[in-house]
């Protein structure tokens, strides 16, 4: 299974496992079909959302743990 990081796109996470869509859409990130937003790393749209990409991550991480 490939790793979800900081760097990698929005698009690319969600291809990954779509489970981690409510995470972002509760973390603010409410433009999870916009085009653009598929062209940005998890790490430049806690930057524009003003959001701690660590905490997003754990977050995330924490998500995925549970599910394997």
């Amino acid at each position: 299974m490939t790793k979800i990081t900081k760097d990698t796109t929005i698009g690319e996470a969600i291809k990954i496992d779509q489970g981690i869509v409510p995470i972002l859409m509760s973390a603010g990130m409410h433009c999870i079909g916009c085009p653009s937003a598929q062209g940005e790393t998890i790490e430049e749209a806690a930057m524009v959302h003003g959001l701690d990409v660590d905490a997003l991550m754990e977050a995330i991480d924490d998500y995925i743990a549970s599910n394997n």
